[in-house]
């Protein structure tokens, strides 16, 4: 009889869930749906959060969705999704499970995300430097914390527990009074160590930061619980995993040698390659650097260089462009645009049209934002511009993480994975054009399937 893993993805624009089955580590069922869950800001402070009940409205829709025969041979159930936001709730009432098959969520705050921009450049400079190599941006869990701890304290006292979405998801299931995170979310939100696995405790408490919110930390492979109720089908008592980063298990979705670079394009953009074994990050941030080093497994890292522009700069393009549209007159949905501008872009060769796509600045440098150059009347075409503006995301990468870098690591393929790169084919021409590697796409290359095969390796 056939048992699987079931892995969950909670991402920025939908959840993604599998079932691998364990003997042949191959995909049996998957299924995927956006949230459709962002909150429109009216207060003017860059706030950037999500309906938290929305996401696990959605969460429940996946799960059902997958053959119930197969749910109920689920021996482990994997998490991963978007890192830096950050969740809060109350302990013991922060969800409610209906008929004892699945939960909602109940006094929860609502997920800021990591494209929260309420820090500004001058809060962030007035927060003490971290003991962590990795600096800290605005969206990062702990500097929202601590917006919240100066401009609305009284929104922090409403809730006993913080964390990641996917850590939320762990804790309700698990049915945890506290939250337990893994390093590769820790190190997502800020001012935690990874060489001694542990919470810049005195540096926070100094700053003013509510140090019961902190979660519990456990390795990065290591387990949150078991399920305390049936989940859709998954027996009562099933292993869950502590949550991962979504893009810690894209890249164990797809890296197959230790000479694989992983370009990973869903909404935000990522170039990695692994860092010798024995390697050790420096001892303090380095904010002006452009490429960061994440904690993997097993204390090893990963060389990343992190863009905040990748899917996000084609789908505010579409709906500029809609909303233009909507303002002549005329209409089409943001789907059927998004096809068209990709056949306008097939059919476009390559200008002089420049588009520099950081519309969200970056974290190394948050303001410069995105500049268009070399306008000529002869370039003006939806294709030339969609094929600028794909271009525009790989020389930004590609600036972050130049050639020659790659090359002195010894990177020999480029494995390429994301949403934005599977659905856009001259997004995938572009990538092409921008190595001197050969780019091979990956093979179900995704969070969902990643953070499953994590703990089919580990049970």
């Amino acid at each position: 009889m056939s048992t699987y893993i079931l892995g969950v993805d909670v991402g920025t624009t939908s959840v993604k869930a599998v079932l691998l089955e364990t003997g042949s580590r191959s995909v049996a069922a998957s299924h995927a749906l956006p949230t459709l869950s962002d909150r429109t800001d009216h207060s003017g402070i860059k706030a950037k959060e999500q309906e938290t009940g929305r996401i696990i409205d959605t969460l429940n829709r996946c799960i059902g969705l997958l053959p119930r025969d197969k749910l109920q041979h689920v021996i482990g159930i994997g998490l991963s999704g978007q890192m830096h936001g950050v969740l809060l709730w109350k302990a013991r009432s922060g969800c409610v499970w209906s008929q004892g098959n699945f939960f909602t969520s109940r006094d929860t705050s609502q997920l800021i995300t990591w494209q929260d921009g309420r820090c500004s450049s001058h809060f962030l400079s007035s927060l003490p430097t971290p003991d962590s190599h990795l600096s800290v941006a605005t969206g990062f869990g702990c500097a929202s914390i601590l917006w919240h701890a100066k401009h609305r304290p009284e929104f922090l006292e409403d809730f006993t527990v913080a964390g990641t979405i996917q850590d939320y998801v762990a804790s309700m299931l698990c049915g945890l009074e506290g939250c337990v995170m893994t390093p590769q979310n820790a190190a997502s939100w800020g001012f935690f160590n990874t060489s001694s696995n542990q919470w810049n405790f005195d540096i926070l408490k100094g700053a003013g930061f509510p140090l019961h919110l902190l979660p519990h930390c456990v390795p990065s492979g290591g387990m949150a619980g078991q399920t305390c109720s049936e989940w859709h089908g998954v027996p009562a008592g099933t292993p869950v995993g502590a949550a991962l980063g979504d893009f810690q298990c894209s890249v164990y979705s797809c890296k197959s040698a230790g000479t694989d670079a992983v370009l990973n394009i869903s909404t935000s953009a990522q170039l990695s390659f692994a860092m010798p074994a024995d390697f050790k990050p420096p001892d303090s941030p380095q904010p002006a650097s452009t490429v960061s080093y994440f904690p993997y497994f097993d204390d090893s890292y990963l060389a990343v260089a992190a863009s905040l522009n990748g899917g996000n700069v084609m789908a505010t393009f579409v709906g500029m462009l809609t909303s233009w549209m909507k303002e002549l007159g005329a209409q089409m949905t943001d789907s059927g645009l998004y096809e068209k501008l990709i056949d306008c872009g097939l059919n476009a060769g390559t200008s002089d049209l420049r588009v520099s796509p950081t519309i969200l600045g970056e974290r190394h440098n948050p303001l410069c934002l995105g500049q268009v150059a070399n306008i000529s009347p002869t370039n003006l075409s939806l294709g030339h511009l969609t094929r600028a503006l794909c271009r525009g995301v790989l020389d930004n990468l590609t600036s972050m993480m130049p050639a020659e870098r790659l090359k002195q690591a010894g990177v020999s393929r480029i494995v390429g994975s994301g949403s934005a790169i599977t659905r856009n084919e001259v997004l995938r021409q572009e990538v092409e054009k921008a190595f001197t590697q050969p780019v091979v796409y990956g093979q179900n290359a995704d969070s969902a399937v990643g953070v499953a095969m994590v703990l089919c390796d580990l049970l």
